[in-house]
């Protein structure tokens, strides 16, 4: 007779990303060449905390699709 088995799969959580860390975050997105570059670290540097690396990704997406917006109009 077999059991019925449950396999739990165990996700690390990731640490939440501090309201003083977001304001330093949005500080740097608001210098211009430097809040693009940073974008790029913090969506794809290995250190990144993945929500932060997320939102980084999710903007970059956002802003190509700007770009393209403009660049057909």
């Amino acid at each position: 007779m077999m059991e019925n088995q449950q396999h739990q799969v165990l996700t690390p959580k990731a640490d939440v990303v501090s309201m003083g860390d977001w304001m330093v975050t949005l500080l740097l997105m608001a210098i211009p060449v430097v809040g693009i570059i940073m974008l790029f670290v913090y969506a794809f540097g290995g250190n990144t905390n993945p929500n932060k690396a997320s939102w980084a990704k999710a903007t970059l997406i956002y802003l190509a699709i700007g770009v393209g917006i403009y660049a057909i109009s």
